[in-house]
């Protein structure tokens, strides 16, 4: 296929190739994957910049989507790649055969840096996803900074750099330009930029940016990051977005909040802290869905209010396909077995073979775990309406699953996002976090200790 670049797609191209060190910061459904190609295919083949090219992704865009964007593309005909991902053996041949651009999932970074024996003479790295290395405690992380001096070309690509806050800006950046504008350090970044939020004691559990953090930050990082929106550039389709309420028996209700005061009175203290707000969070969202897992692994189920709502969802929907986010192995269970009950046709999205099917029209309803259903998957063509099960807290996971649909060639005028949400439980604090793009961390520990809250606007002490 002949490629016609839109003009901010040249734009960007151009500015890879005129930046040594580049952050790329390009929403859903822009194209960053044959934008960052063409610069790689001009930078070996017409100013013979570099000779080698590794690009690091999530494992299915690695193993899929960079070797499909080659073969789309007729000015890329010459590009030779190799997928290094598989079996030790697999990888080791890939890396060992003679190509221009090779790729890996990023899981093997650390094996390729310490373990591989293959000697890292890759003169440009292209990080798809950078995101993925915005803790700068992971193996990954520490694995790629080792051998970071000797690279002379980065790239990092996302379209959610600090999805989570301005402080996972400190090792993404770190990584391409070791340190340089945002300093080399973490403690040396938090004092310039972030000031304690939530502590116990000298434990601090959260920072919030300085007065002014945000603009000092950006500034650091502009000679060397471009950022576009999809609705910038595109003629996106409209995003609609709404909440399908679904309402407990008074009988269900009170086993909720029966519940509910029972995981209270198990906290050390009565003391909810970053540590186990998560885990009461996560219990707390699985009853809103319907079930949760006792202390033994059993399924505790609680309603069926959710399960009611998607059955109705997908007859009102008269056979157009419905995408459906689920979070729990229980809430996957569970709707398969009413699906199966219905008599409708679905499968799970998680081989290339359902991804197809689903491409092609062929499933009406698919399921899909937002974990697996982030960066690099293109689902437009099978359909336009998702619908969330269950939620969850982190905006990125969100977004991208969103943006599965909602991107560029959804041929839909219009794709419908629906939340399945119970009233009166966390599902209406998570969708208020989502809505408002709040911090996760910090959003989570507020909702649950407002959702804890037993008597009066206090959390009780447990007594010893």
């Amino acid at each position: 296929m002949k490629y016609k670049p839109h003009s901010y797609q040249t734009f960007a191209t151009q500015y890879i190739e005129n930046h040594k060190v580049a952050a790329v910061l390009l929403d859903m459904g822009l194209g960053k994957t044959s934008i960052t190609l063409t610069a790689v295919n001009n930078l070996l083949f017409d100013s013979f910049d570099v000779h080698k090219v590794l690009v690091i992704a999530p494992l299915r865009v690695a193993r899929n989507t960079w070797s499909a964007e080659i073969d789309k593309w007729e000015h890329l005909s010459d590009l030779i790649y190799a997928v290094a991902v598989g079996t030790e053996k697999e990888r080791l041949s890939a890396l060992t055969s003679q190509a221009d651009i090779y790729i890996i999932n990023r899981e093997n970074v650390q094996w390729l840096v310490e373990s591989s024996g293959i000697p890292f003479d890759y003169d440009m790295v292209v990080v798809d996803e950078l995101s993925s290395f915005k803790n700068h405690q992971s193996k990954r992380f520490k694995a790629l900074m080792k051998v970071r001096p000797s690279v002379q070309r980065i790239v990092g690509l996302t379209g959610t750099p600090s999805s989570n806050g301005l402080m996972d800006l400190f090792a993404e950046f770190k990584l391409l330009d070791m340190g340089e504008r945002l300093g080399r350090f973490i403690g040396q970044f938090r004092t310039a930029y972030f000031k304690p939020d939530r502590m116990n004691g000298p434990v601090v559990y959260s920072y919030k940016p300085l007065p002014g953090a945000e603009e000092r930050i950006y500034q650091k990082i502009s000679d060397i990051t471009i950022s576009m929106k999809a609705t910038d550039h595109l003629k996106m389709p409209e995003l609609v977005s709404s909440e399908y309420a679904v309402y407990l028996s008074d009988e269900e209700k009170e086993r909720y909040e029966e519940m509910k005061r029972d995981l209270v009175l198990s906290l050390p203290d009565g003391e909810i802290t970053a540590a186990n707000a998560a885990s009461l969070s996560g219990k707390l969202t699985q009853m809103a869905n319907g079930a949760v897992y006792s202390d033994d692994e059993e399924i505790i189920e609680i309603h069926n209010r959710k399960l009611d709502a998607l059955e109705d969802i997908i007859e009102a929907a008269n056979g157009k396909p419905i995408l459906v986010a689920y979070w729990y192995q229980h809430d996957y269970d569970r709707i398969v077995k009413r699906l199966t009950k219905i008599g409708i046709d679905f499968q799970k999205l998680d081989t290339d073979a359902s991804i197809r099917k689903w491409n092609e029209g062929k499933l009406p309803v698919a399921l899909i775990h937002p974990a697996s259903a982030g960066h690099g998957l293109n689902l437009q063509s099978g359909g336009s309406t998702l619908v969330w099960f269950g939620l969850t807290w982190s905006l990125e996971l969100y977004q991208q699953t969103v943006a599965r649909l909602w991107r560029q060639g959804q041929t839909s005028n219009t794709v419908s996002v629906l939340h399945l949400t119970a009233r009166g439980t966390i599902d209406e604090r998570i969708m208020r976090a989502l809505s408002l793009k709040e911090n996760t961390q910090t959003a989570l520990i507020e909702a649950v200790k407002a959702d804890m809250t037993i008597q009066g606007n206090k959390i009780p002490e447990v007594s010893k």
